[in-house]
């Protein structure tokens, strides 16, 4: 009930550094559960904005595939006004399959079916201290294709903290990459 006062006061003043409004109200409550548990989003594709694609070619590599990141239309916006994500920003990062095709353009890679999803949950205020899926900021999720409802990571410290290191200039996103985040 706490955080639900708290987001409806940060919604009426979302003007206030480090909020805002619409697409961000889901977040905590619908996607993060009160006990930190977070939830992969619905619908991302058809519903947020996409920043930009990454692709791990190396088939060897541990994130090999093509790598689709998205957020909502506030957290972007917000993030060009202000050079930081809001609190209840999210980015969901969709690894899918490689696929290859001879088509009349020439030879062809193309994104297939996901395998993974990454989500990061904005937490500016340190709602989840001490839990395993917190740090840095972020709340931290990855969930696969087989089952979407399960939370698959082993934690922040072990599966995350050292991959977004490189990183941590920029709030551990590496915005580098997402040319949705910066004006045309």
């Amino acid at each position: 009930m706490q955080l639900r006062l708290i987001f409806a006061a940060c919604l009426a003043l979302a003007s206030t550094p480090g909020c805002a409004a619409d697409s961000l109200a889901e977040t905590f409550g619908s996607i993060v559960a009160t006990n930190g548990t977070i939830h992969l989003p619905p619908a991302v594709r058809s519903r947020w904005q996409h920043l930009g694609s990454w692709l791990v070619a190396d088939p060897n590599a541990p994130g090999h595939g093509f790598h689709d990141v998205y957020t909502q239309p506030d957290a972007a916006a917000y993030y060009r006004r202000h050079g930081r994500f809001p609190d209840g920003a999210m980015l969901v990062k969709q690894i899918s399959a490689i696929r290859h095709a001879q088509l009349t353009t020439g030879a062809a890679d193309y994104a297939g079916d996901a395998k993974v999803w990454f989500v990061m949950v904005k937490d500016a205020i340190g709602r989840f201290a001490g839990h395993r899926d917190w740090g840095d900021g972020w709340g931290w999720a990855l969930f696969e294709a087989k089952n979407p409802q399960a939370n698959v990571s082993q934690g922040y410290v072990a599966a995350c903290r050292n991959c977004h290191l490189p990183a941590q200039s920029s709030d551990r996103v590496f915005v580098q990459g997402y040319p949705g985040l910066h004006a045309e």
